[in-house]
């Protein structure tokens, strides 16, 4: 009795250690994020020291004497603060909801666009550009095409037969493959001289039309977005098991995914249409997240937000900080994301 017994008293100490050793990773993701944040306000072709640029917040709320030129205050304001603010958010918004697909659909392979919402934003985005309109109309069509899609490939799923999983999945690709052939149809009749430019680089992603009514625009959704992920990363964990075993365990399998799929399906919906398609960031930073934290979601989707934050955040002063003409953020992205994961699939161990 006593030999059976001595296992177990072990395993709260084990416990212990390894919630210690989680609590400190995430704390030092939360450290390094806002470090990231503070430092890309500096850099840039005009830079702006982190005295002034909480002098000039601090000023927003009491007025203080001004040590800073208006030319600082415009740039500040109106080009870096929201681009950082953006690439946070985005970045934050398309890891969440990679790791979040990726338990639900119990495939490591999955990411944000499985369901075709980048595909069918592409085509609300080019179909708006097509009819001339404004950046902010261009960003709406995208966000409506994008859930048209999702909801497309939910519709067709229910009517289909087979394992349910699995034909969600073939709905995504082939209902994505019918947007990405209208996408191909709209650069065939678009204006080479102007609207195919726009099509082009709106394609290939890019936070360089950041700005605060954009924000104002996406933030309800994705705080909604997130907030429900995040309620919900415990459930999560028992979607991995599979659905007999959330069914032993009184979760309702079918209900909490298709929660988990709005919400994942919302703040990426909301992050490409204001960006752009940007890949790669909602594959590759999960599974990093499990090399550094583990796999249990109640770690691992916070984990993912800040990793996700902070990585487009440093992509992004990348792509304009390298060279004299601004690299779209989305060729980074695949140049970074490709090679890891390449990586990864060749490990000996699972992913």
């Amino acid at each position: 009795m006593l030999r059976s017994m001595a296992p177990q008293t072990n395993i709260k100490p084990a416990l212990s250690v390894a919630a210690r050793r989680a609590r400190g990773i995430l704390l030092g993701l939360a450290i390094f994020t806002v470090a990231v944040a503070v430092i890309s306000l500096m850099l840039g072709r005009y830079p702006i020291n982190p005295g002034e640029a909480v002098a000039m917040l601090v000023n927003q709320v009491l007025p203080l004497d001004q040590t800073w030129t208006d030319q600082q205050a415009t740039l500040f304001f109106h080009v870096r603060l929201p681009r950082i603010l953006l690439a946070l958010m985005v970045g934050c918004c398309l890891a969440v909801a990679g790791a979040a697909y990726q338990g639900t659909f119990q495939n490591p392979l999955v990411s944000p666009d499985i369901l075709g919402a980048s595909q069918g934003a592409a085509f609300g985005a080019a179909m708006a550009i097509l009819l001339g309109l404004s950046s902010l109309l261009i960003s709406a069509f995208a966000f409506a095409f994008a859930l048209f899609t999702v909801l497309l490939v939910l519709l067709i799923s229910a009517r289909a037969r087979g394992n349910h999983m699995m034909v969600v999945v073939l709905a995504g690709v082939m209902v994505s493959s019918l947007f990405q052939a209208g996408v191909s149809y709209a650069k065939l009749v678009a204006d080479p001289t102007d609207e195919l430019a726009d099509i082009t680089y709106w394609l290939m992603g890019s936070l360089t039309g950041a700005s605060m009514e954009k924000i104002a625009l996406v933030f309800p959704v994705m705080l909604i977005g997130c907030a429900v992920l995040f309620a919900l990363r415990w459930r999560i964990n028992i979607l991995t098991m599979g659905d007999d075993e959330a069914a032993t365990m009184g979760v309702n399998a079918r209900r909490t995914r298709i929660v988990v799929i709005i919400a994942a399906t919302l703040i990426t919906a909301s992050s490409v249409c204001v960006t752009g398609m940007i890949g790669w960031v909602g594959l590759v930073i999960p599974h990093l997240c499990r090399m550094l934290i583990g796999a249990d979601y109640r770690r691992l989707i916070p984990a993912s937000m800040m990793m996700g934050a902070s990585f487009l955040l440093i992509v992004d002063d990348i792509a304009r900080l390298a060279t004299t003409a601004e690299i779209p953020i989305g060729i980074l992205t695949a140049f970074v994301g490709a090679p890891f994961f390449l990586y990864l699939i060749t490990r000996k161990k699972k992913i």
